[in-house]
């Protein structure tokens, strides 16, 4: 055996920052296609033939329900849960390709849905009747909904797989910050492309040109993957135990994945359904112009981009990763009830706009990097896919709360009163808080090392 195969491609810093950019820029371009619709709401919703003929008549319920479309098959059909299931039994290779085929396949259906003129409308589960171009378009979001969010998990099990012993927390951080500028360039760029080329298609067929080239990016990844494995098999001899459903009572039985998981749930039930509504809350409780109060919320996800890959930084050379979540939550917390407070000072809006930035960058670049420092490589894709369901259900289900409780609490003039929701996303802070020391305690007592540097 020569000296090369003997020693893994992770190994070497050039190979595996190489294997994380291929599969990141995947991700980014998930990222991208996922909110390529969000800025082109105005054309979807105008009068079909307006805007110089690139309306296309949707109601705001009809685009609704496609937003809510991704991850309608996910959440209602377990497609999540089983594919991470299908991610530990056949491998990153497999998985990865069914994925972005996936998302490639769905994104193409939704480009021909919004590119074509459909008569008439068609019932559908969850929506009522709406337009056939809505219900074909939705068809195709959330057929890539399952695609992308496989993929994610994916993604995630890769990462470990290539960085374990090494920079795993800064990896799984900078995966995250290319992820957030596929969501930049989508908010800033979607409507001026469509207007430029002609309409809401350019867009989506842009997005679908890109997943093309990230699903062909996941096959060259494929390449490494296989060099890899065969390098680990020269130099490890035989691999750990493949996954078996039997495996799955070890992962529910573990209270440390599920402090992670309800963490998980907590911390980013906080954050993006806060986000949902917080240009109001600019609005109507600090007074910030309507046409700018969209720029302090932000502020919080181009924040993570530079905070999450330095806060990684730091819990692999330094370890506290429960440490990094516990701050967080205490953070989170705080800034909600700064929030639910009567204090209307739009510089103290911005000011703990910053502070949420800090604890939205703790809380992730220490989370998911603790994941395979408790769950074993076999069943992590399980794991990773567990978590992300659980999530997806808080995400969805919040936001119906919270919306409920703010038409509740908005008087006669339509002025909306947000102590009580506020006060509800501080209890989420709350909970996060115990849950994060509850970690820590479980992490003394099993020894799971997550006060430990990433990096040996």
């Amino acid at each position: 055996m020569s000296e090369k195969i003997q020693k893994k491609l992770s190994d070497s810093p050039a190979m595996r920052w190489t294997a994380l950019i291929i599969v990141s820029v995947t991700m980014m371009f998930g990222y991208f296609f996922t909110d390529v619709m969000s800025p082109l709401e105005p054309l979807l919703t105008a009068a079909a033939g307006s805007e110089n003929g690139m309306g296309l008549g949707w109601t705001s319920s009809e685009y609704g329900f496609f937003s809510g479309a991704y991850g309608l098959m996910n959440v209602y059909l377990l497609l999540l849960f089983f594919g991470g299931i299908i991610l530990d039994k056949f491998g990153i290779r497999f998985t990865g390709v069914l994925s972005t085929a996936l998302m490639f396949a769905g994104a193409l259906i939704k480009w021909w849905a919004v590119a074509n003129h459909f008569e008439g409308t068609m019932w559908v589960p969850f929506g009522g009747d709406v337009q056939v171009q809505v219900a074909y378009a939705a068809l195709g979001f959330a057929i890539y909904g399952v695609g992308c969010e496989i993929a994610g998990i994916t993604v995630s099990k890769v990462i470990v797989k290539w960085f374990t012993g090494h920079e795993l927390a800064l990896a799984m951080g900078l995966q995250v910050a290319l992820a957030r500028i596929g969501t930049a360039v989508a908010l800033g760029a979607a409507l001026p492309i469509a207007k430029a080329f002609g309409g809401v298609s350019a867009s989506v067929g842009l997005g679908a040109a890109c997943l093309c080239i990230g699903m062909i990016s996941f096959i060259v990844y494929n390449v490494m993957d296989k060099k890899e494995d065969a390098a680990a098999a020269a130099t490890e001899g035989e691999s750990e135990e493949g996954f078996k459903f039997s495996d799955l009572g070890v992962l529910f039985l573990n209270k440390g994945f599920w402090y992670i998981t309800l963490l998980c749930l907590m911390f980013y039930a906080g954050v993006f359904p806060f986000l949902k509504f917080a240009t109001k809350l600019m609005v109507f409780k600090y007074g910030v112009d309507a046409e700018v109060a969209g720029l302090i919320p932000a502020m919080l996800p181009f924040g993570t981009i530079f905070l999450t890959p330095f806060f990684g930084g730091i819990y692999d050379k330094h370890g506290k990763g429960a440490t990094l979540m516990i701050i967080g939550s205490i953070l989170l917390t705080i800034v909600h009830v700064i929030f639910a407070l009567p204090i209307n000072s739009w510089l103290l809006a911005i000011a703990v706009m910053i502070v949420l930035g800090i604890a939205f960058g703790l809380v992730p670049s220490a989370m998911w990097p603790s994941v395979p420092k408790i769950i074993p490589m076999k069943l992590l894709g399980t794991a990773y896919a567990v978590i992300f369901y659980i999530q997806n259900i808080g995400l969805s289900m919040v936001p119906m709360w919270i919306g409920s409780v703010n038409d509740k609490n908005t008087d006669a003039s339509g002025i909306i009163d947000y102590t009580e929701s506020m006060t509800i996303f501080a209890g989420f802070g709350a909970v996060a808080i115990i849950i994060s020391f509850l970690l820590l305690l479980e992490d003394k007592k099993k020894g799971y090392g997550l006060q430990k540097p990433n990096i040996k």
